[in-house]
């Protein structure tokens, strides 16, 4: 069978499919594989996928691998997508259409190749992320970016339905925050901790919206004027904490 050049024959993807337990499946002419179901391919010590899918009705897991490319993967993915926990420094190759995405605890510099919207949770922890942009712009779940190496939340996606976690990063200033939310995000770990724990949670959309419209944060995230942030207290009618520390700032 000529046309099929991954396999020496139809048997050997049989073969495989039976080595890793996939059931309700279809070769199609070109030994692509759907699977009517969920595919499980976890902790199975894999530096590569054994097949190329093309649609997976259910989830498809393959974390815990020793992945370092995800060429094979699904096409589209009728749950969740977890390729979490392997050696990935690209997404190249990833599924397009999928529920929920899970790439964290890989090695990845960039967001490039990821789907654009997920309906479900989009989550990219404990990777080396220096930048979000070519990530996904709709969320329909939760977005978690936490543990890498950000320095601005420029490129973060326009929607969000769940809470949007960007801990422990080396944020500096405000611009690219999401000022859709209000108390729904996790940003603490970060140099601008400091800034938006002085309001205590209170109308967090609306402080983000004003600490950028009036230039509090300066010079690349060094500098905090302090009589713009005394005055995004009085527009919000919020008592001027007594003592303002911000170790991680010059102030002005």
């Amino acid at each position: 069978m000529k046309y099929i050049k991954l396999y020496e024959s139809f048997e050997d993807i049989d073969s495989i499919c039976e080595k890793y337990g996939i059931e309700k499946y279809t070769i199609n002419s070109d030994g692509i594989v759907d699977v009517d179901d969920d595919v499980y391919l976890s902790e199975k010590r894999l530096t590569k996928l054994p097949l190329k899918f093309g649609k997976v009705s259910g989830s498809f897991t393959c974390d815990t691998n020793q992945l370092i490319t995800l060429e094979g993967s699904p096409q589209s993915v009728g749950d969740y997508f977890n390729c979490s926990r392997n050696y990935l420094t690209t997404l190249e190759g990833c599924t397009k259409s999928v529920g929920s995405f899970h790439c964290g605890s890989n090695k990845l510099t960039t967001l490039e190749f990821c789907p654009r919207s997920v309906s479900g949770y989009f989550d990219c922890n404990h990777n080396q992320l220096t930048t979000l942009e070519g990530g996904p712009q709709s969320v329909g779940d939760y977005f978690d970016c936490g543990y890498n190496k950000l320095i601005s939340l420029e490129f973060c996606p326009q929607s969000v339905g769940g809470y949007f976690a960007c801990s422990y990063n080396k944020l500096k200033d405000l611009y690219g925050f999401p000022e859709f939310f209000d108390n729904n995000i996790n940003y603490s770990g970060n140099p601008v901790s400091e800034i938006l724990d002085l309001f205590k949670h209170k109308r967090l959309g609306k402080v983000i919206d004003l600490l950028n419209e009036y230039g509090v944060v300066q010079q690349d995230g060094k500098l905090v004027i302090l009589d713009r942030l005394e005055e995004v207290f009085y527009t919000l009618n919020i008592e001027i904490p007594k003592e303002i520390n911000l170790e991680n700032y010059e102030v002005y």
